[in-house]
Formats: C-alpha cells, structure tokens, sequence
C-alpha cells in the first residue's frame, strides 16, 4: 500500500501521526495531573472523599462523652477533628479544628487538616488561608507548602503562586519522592507561566 504513495508524502504522514499522538498524549498527561491529587498531610488508612473511612459508634461517642466533661481537651479535639476528616464529615471536621486551633493556634499539622476540609467543601480561598497560616506558623512545616501548591495549582488556576508555593517546598523538603515529583512539574508550570 505504502508502495504507491510518494516518499514525501509518507515522510509528512509520519510527522503527521507523531504530532497527533503528542498532542493526545499530553492532553491525556495534563486529564490525568488534575485529577490526581496528592493527599494532604493526614494519610488517613485509605480514606478519602470518594471511600471515606468508617468510623465506629463507639469511638465517636467516647470521645464526644469526654468532649462534654472537659471542653477544652485538645487531643480530644484534634482527635474528633480527624474521625470526622477520616469520615469525610468537613464541616464537623472543620468545627472541632477550629475549637482546637483556638487553644493552639500555631498547630500547623491542624491548620493543613482544616484547610483540606475547606478544598472538599470546595472553599478554595479559606483553604488557601489556612494552609498560609500554617506555614507562618511553622517556616520547616512541607505539607502546608505542598497542599498550597496543590490548591492554588487545580482548583484556583493560580499557577505563578503554585510554582512559589512548590519551591518554597522544595527548600524545606529538597529530597525525596515527593521533591521529585514536584521539581518535574514545575518544569511544566514555569514554561506555562512564561
């Protein structure tokens, strides 16, 4: 079949058929990047938005019950805080990290916890806030750093603050399969920030 066809045609076919599959190629590279999104701070056994873990009756109501005798019992808190995270329950998520961080307010491990519940509710601009605060609070805290650039990249569109926030990261985090990951896409990000 190719016999019959002249040489610069099948030269241009060839470049033709290159480009196409590029073009696919990144397409599907760029669908895939959005969609796959590191998770935060707490990895939580598995759970996630989509799969949220299943949190017993009973460690709920024991540690509500102590709730109720001591307020202001920040693990308590913190740990209320998290079953919720793990349940994809965000606003009850929400609720007890905002008690807590009225306690400890520089708890960035905390502060990044809350912020991922404000992505889920898709509150973009308090997650942004949130994980800001947690890195002022702490200047060695990554996963503050890392999730920023994860927000401000997908959900706010914001990619020069997605590449300052990602080498802020790398400075606290050089090293690592994470640094790695980022440094690649911040080849990416800066050619499209140009």
């Amino acid at each position: 079949m190719l016999k019959d066809v002249p040489k610069n045609n099948v030269i241009l076919l060839i470049i033709v058929a290159l480009l196409v599959g590029f073009v696919i190629g990144a397409i599907a590279g760029i669908r895939f990047s959005s969609k796959v999104t590191p998770r935060p701070v707490a990895e939580t056994d598995g759970a996630s938005p989509e799969n949220p873990k299943i949190v017993s009756n009973e460690d709920l109501s024991q540690l509500q019950s102590v709730l109720k005798r001591d307020p202001g019992n920040l693990k308590v808190l913190i740990s209320l805080g998290d079953l919720y995270f793990d349940s994809n329950e965000p606003q009850k998520a929400i609720d007890m990290y905002g008690r807590a961080l009225k306690i400890n307010p520089a708890n960035a491990d905390v502060r990044t916890d809350m912020a991922t519940m404000y992505r889920n509710l898709k509150d973009y601009d308090k997650a942004v806030k949130e994980l800001r605060e947690a890195a002022s609070h702490n200047p060695k805290h990554a996963n503050s750093r890392f999730n920023l650039g994860v927000v401000l990249l997908h959900d706010k569109k914001d990619y020069k603050g997605a590449v300052t926030a990602w080498e802020e990261f790398l400075k606290v985090e050089p090293a690592g399969e994470r640094a790695d990951t980022i440094r690649q896409r911040l080849g990416q990000l800066r050619s499209m920030v140009k």
